[in-house]
């Protein structure tokens, strides 16, 4: 079963503020330049004036996920259209996970994922079929957030490529908007953003957005 992770936030600060949440990117083999988009974005207001929290619940099953794009990348545009996503398991050291699926680029999908020997452990694998430019495709990691499958993190792929992802478990939170599905700068959004670190084993982390612009975290459980 699934186990959700749990991201609560409460704003400080006098004025109303968006937030928006995005991932750790995930390891590529090959060293491929790895993109965030952003998980979530939502407005929320004073706690003290309004009460409100906002709750953002990721869930831990991995998905595999091969998206088409106009064009590469773009900070702040959306990263591509049609998508397709797989449930998959990640690599384990005894061997035996369903780790390794196949994109299908006519029509769009991933094959039902079977064991692939060699995929590091945390792992799973991505094999890329033989297709000609201008076609470009975005391959990576989905998770599910408040219920929607969203593509977290990405390569632009190449034809007839064997691509490992070992996805991270650790999210951001930052002021400002970026729509769900869209590019984030990581390196910049990333900088005195909120942390909410679940590689330990952790199942919820409140956050608070300080009267001073500071940020709080809590590991509750």
């Amino acid at each position: 079963m699934t186990t959700l992770l749990t991201i609560n936030v409460t704003n400080r600060q006098p004025q109303t503020q968006e937030f928006y949440f995005f991932q750790q990117p995930t390891v590529f083999s090959g060293g491929s330049w790895a993109y965030s988009n952003s998980l979530y974005s939502q407005a929320l207001g004073n706690y003290d004036q309004t009460g409100s929290l906002l709750t953002v619940q990721v869930g831990t099953q991995t998905f595999a996920a091969i998206q088409q794009a106009h064009g590469m990348p773009q900070v702040g545009q959306v990263s591509g259209y049609a998508s397709a996503t797989r449930a998959i398991d990640l690599a384990s050291s005894s061997g035996g996970t369903n780790d390794a699926t196949t994109a299908i680029v006519g029509p769009l999908g991933l094959a039902a994922p079977t064991f692939a020997p060699g995929v590091q452990p945390g792992a799973f694998r991505i094999t890329t079929p033989v297709y000609a430019p201008p076609e470009i495709y975005n391959i990576g990691s989905s998770v599910q957030v408040n219920g929607w499958t969203v593509l977290s993190s990405f390569v632009v792929a190449n034809p007839a490529t064997i691509t490992d992802c070992q996805p991270v478990l650790k999210f951001y939170v930052q002021t400002g908007t970026y729509i769900p599905g869209s590019v984030v700068n990581f390196t910049q959004s990333s900088v005195n953003a909120a942390v909410c670190d679940f590689t330990g084993g952790h199942s919820v982390i409140n956050v608070t957005l300080n009267a001073d612009g500071t940020w709080t975290v809590q590991i509750v459980q």
